[in-house]
């Protein structure tokens, strides 16, 4: 299973060509799919030569390809991690039982709905980040941006192949809806808020796949521990593609910092601004903002969905096969701050109502590891100054917390402190002008834009100063 079929019009590795009708239904879906990436895709760059990645394998080490490709030419495809021997169950009222290899008739809905609000967050991304490539960092950064956009968009193939194997008209139906929607758009908005929100400045781009694509490594933790089978297996198989992603939010947003702060030691009065650099208590506003959203994906804190996902099987914890001994989560309780009477207060919660704010935590854990290389990065820097990340009770929008009004520490405030200090918090609109303006293309192969340091090392073991893309 391991390999994959690069000459076929759809490549995949789930032997599409004996499966006529499913092969029929994908092909017709395929142009619409181009027409949507040439609409939506990279903006102004769809006939360079870009230095990407293609997966040309499922095995472990080596399984990855890198060349010049056209981005419409990129060969997305249908990639499954190859099937565990006699998996069973990992989580849930079934726990131990063989895993379904069909979808049971009493979960379809809630699967089919899984499937689409994970496959809507793909193309919406690629939307969000069209404009980025006109006014890159570095071409090092512009392929890095391309590479992500292509594999959402095989991330969005992996979706729908499910959709049209497993969910007939219905499924069919879904896989057209998901060309319909715009990041953004008033009238047929993506599904999730995160992925509506403007994507403009390449802080925000970095910010995005340090703490949205990050949730986007959880969530698809959680299904690849799924009873259905292939919604595991396919999972599976792109958190191997989203650990890039993460390398790039985590990476750059270092580099920016690095850069804030030689500048800062440069200015006289300690001004990063003035030196023409992204200041570090501006980056501190964007990961407030950004960490802040992307948490929200988790969904509410106590939530009968999740117990019943949980109990039915249809998702787990992060690594639940591996982590927990113990995986029906029955008379078990977790504690979760609440408000009452104005308070915040203990309240024990049934741990299967409160498995998102699980899958929260663990990644909250995650973020601090790496604000921690961030703040290991300051010290070398030698500047005193240090960045954090929010209380997961500020600047909330779904969930216990939203209602009410928090400080970045987490304490409760009333609404008029909040208002007066926010824009010490969160990016004012003067601000995001000041980033905005900072956004100038820098095209010569090895140069960086001055906000910005040179990475570490290039990619696939080339040098920085590789032509990483070839204008058209």
């Amino acid at each position: 299973m391991a390999s994959i079929d690069l000459q076929a019009r759809i490549p995949n590795n789930v032997d599409l060509a004996n499966n006529r009708r499913l092969q029929r239904a994908l092909e017709k879906w395929q142009p619409a799919y181009l027409d949507w990436w040439n609409q939506m895709g990279p903006e102004g760059f769809q006939a360079s030569d870009v230095y990407l990645r293609t997966a040309i394998s499922t095995e472990r080490g080596g399984w990855a390809n890198f060349d010049y490709v056209k981005m419409p030419d990129y060969r997305w495809g249908i990639f499954l991690a190859d099937a565990e021997e006699d998996r069973v169950i990992p989580a849930g009222d079934h726990a131990g039982t063989p895993v379904w290899h069909e979808v049971p008739g009493e979960h379809r809905n809630a699967l089919r709905r899984i499937i689409v609000t994970q496959a809507d967050t793909e193309p919406a991304s690629v939307e969000q980040q069209r404009y980025l490539g006109a006014t890159c960092p570095s071409l090092y950064d512009m392929r890095n941006l391309f590479q992500v956009n292509v594999e959402e968009g095989r991330h969005l193939w992996a979706m729908v192949y499910l959709l049209h194997a497993y969910f007939g008209r219905d499924g069919r139906d879904e896989a057209e809806d998901l060309l319909a929607r715009r990041a953004g758009d008033a009238d047929k908005p993506r599904i999730l808020d995160a992925f509506n929100q403007p994507c403009t400045d390449w802080l925000t781009f970095f910010c995005f796949t340090m703490f949205t694509d990050r949730d986007g490594k959880y969530q698809l933790g959680a299904l690849a521990e799924s009873a259905f089978d292939p919604l595991s297996r396919t999972c599976r198989f792109m958190l191997t593609e989203e650990a890039h992603h993460l390398f790039v939010g985590e990476t750059s947003l270092e580099r920016v910092m690095r850069r804030g702060a030689q500048l800062m030691k440069q200015d006289p009065n300690g001004d990063a601004r003035a030196q023409g650099g992204i200041d570090l208590p501006t980056i501190q506003k964007w990961l407030n903002y950004w960490f802040s959203y992307s948490i929200d994906l988790f969904g509410s804190e106590i939530s009968s969905n999740a117990a019943n996902y949980f109990a039915s099987g249809l998702k787990g914890r992060w690594h639940e096969a591996k982590d927990y001994k113990e995986h029906k989560a029955l008379d078990q309780v977790y504690n979760l701050d609440v408000i009452e009477d104005g308070q915040l207060k203990t309240q024990e919660v049934p741990l299967r109502n409160a498995m998102n704010e699980v899958l929260r935590q663990d990644y909250i854990k995650d973020a601090h590891r790496v604000l921690e290389r961030w703040n290991k990065a300051l010290e070398e820097e030698d500047v005193p100054y240090r960045l954090s990340l929010p209380d997961s009770r500020f600047f909330r929008r779904q969930g216990v917390y939203a209602p009410y009004f928090f400080d970045p520490e987490g304490n409760l405030i009333s609404e008029e402190t909040y208002n007066a200090k926010i824009g010490d918090w969160l990016p004012t609109d003067a601000d995001r002008e000041y980033v905005a303006s900072l956004m100038q293309p820098v095209n010569e192969p090895g140069k960086m834009a001055n906000w910005i340091c040179p990475p570490k090392r290039g990619i696939n073991r080339q040098p920085v100063e590789f032509e990483y893309v070839r204008a058209d």
